[in-house]
């Protein structure tokens, strides 16, 4: 299968954890920050090439993020798994539905079993809701394919003990969740431009990346470039933190756009 290299355009369009930054009932001081580049809705992309759109993953502030970008149109969206910050935006595909009929939705079996449940209605075929979105599911495997001439490389990381999904689309890469990567899905991510990686916290986690496990897993990697993303507030204040990183990783923030 031919490739052509393509120009993608990022959109970070939330870098929070599963709560968000601020925090509900948090009088934490990265919470309390009056720096927009403290606010952190939950955790996606939005990435385009040629006249095409995708987010990868459609969490619960999905409805805002794309009020903010004022998206107009989207062709599909690549989920890295079934937790609640990474699905729950799912019924406000409905708008983007209503223009190009199914929505095809890239996910692991294991991911859409979870939506199928949580969202029966959605799927359902039976009495089904007549205004609810319509979505094509297409089942992930390990190996690469090709979307609207883009090729597309799933990366099986562990969350805690959860195999998910992160991707690589041409020279990027977004890995959010990860704890864990084998040696053989490391050799996906070789001669990146660009690396998105989780960094949650200062402190170790069960099942995130913190900020030195990233800074360790990016010097290994060698992207040209990596940005750090899926933050919590117990990371710390964005402009201290920055101030710390190596000269070719970043503090990514809601809003934030790059080309690769």
């Amino acid at each position: 299968m031919n490739f052509t290299k393509k120009q993608l355009n990022i959109t970070f369009l939330g870098t929070g954890t599963s709560q968000g930054i601020p925090m509900i009932a948090s009088n934490d001081p990265v919470c309390l920050s009056k720096n927009l580049k403290d606010k952190r809705l939950r955790s996606s992309i939005l990435i385009s090439w040629d006249d095409v759109s995708y987010t990868v993953d459609c969490g619960l502030d999905f409805r805002q993020q794309m009020l903010r970008e004022n998206v107009q149109s989207l062709n599909g969206v690549f989920f890295t798994h079934e937790h609640a910050d990474h699905i729950g935006g799912l019924d406000d595909l409905r708008a983007f539905c209503y223009q190009i009929g199914e929505m095809p939705i890239y996910l692991l079996e294991r991911t859409l079993l979870s939506l199928e449940k949580r969202f029966d209605y959605i799927f359902s075929v039976e009495n089904r809701y007549p205004g609810a979105p319509s979505v094509l599911p297409k089942l992930v495997h390990k190996t690469s394919f090709s979307v609207a001439g883009l090729k597309v490389t799933p990366i099986e990381v562990l969350h805690g003990k959860l195999p998910i999904i992160a991707y690589r689309f041409g020279d990027l890469a977004y890995l959010t969740d990860v704890k864990t990567v084998s040696d053989e899905e490391k050799l996906k991510l070789n001669d990146l431009d660009v690396l998105v990686i989780n960094a949650l916290r200062i402190e170790a986690h069960p099942t995130h990346f913190n900020l030195q496990e990233a800074l360790d897993f990016i010097a290994e990697i060698k992207p040209k470039k990596a940005y750090l993303t899926h933050i919590s507030h117990k990371l710390g204040f964005h402009d201290e933190v920055s101030k710390i990183l190596p000269k070719n990783v970043f503090l990514a923030y809601d809003g934030l756009k790059i080309t690769v």
